[in-house]
């Protein structure tokens, strides 16, 4: 759950479109965004409420400035185009493409996203 978490605060940080956050489940192959909410393909979903993110599974995360908390404890900064997390990890958005220092990466088409 821990790694679910970590992975929404990733993409709430390093996948924005205009003034919304776009989450999506690093665990999951893909997702969708219709308005606040995101629907992923595990299943889970999350909502958007302000700066705050609300999530299916009861994690929750807040954003201020370029940093994310999340309920579990954990953290991330935005600098630029890149996020790093407090456990280490990091990711880079590059034009809709986002790569993860774990080797996995994202493909923003519309208000879909696809993980591999």
């Amino acid at each position: 759950m821990n790694k679910i978490i970590l992975g929404l605060a990733i993409a709430g940080l390093a996948i924005s479109s205009q003034a919304q956050i776009r989450t999506y489940d690093k665990n999951s192959s893909s997702s969708q965004q219709v308005g606040n909410s995101s629907y992923y393909s595990n299943g889970g979903s999350s909502q958007q409420v302000g700066n705050s993110t609300y999530h299916s599974n009861g994690a929750s995360s807040q954003r201020v400035g370029n940093s994310t908390y999340n309920s579990d404890g954990s953290s991330s900064q935005r600098v630029g185009n890149s996020t790093y997390n407090s456990d280490g990890s990091s990711s880079q958005r590059v034009g809709n493409s986002i790569y993860h220092s774990d080797g996995t990466s994202c493909q923003i088409v519309g208000n879909q996203t696809y993980c591999n």
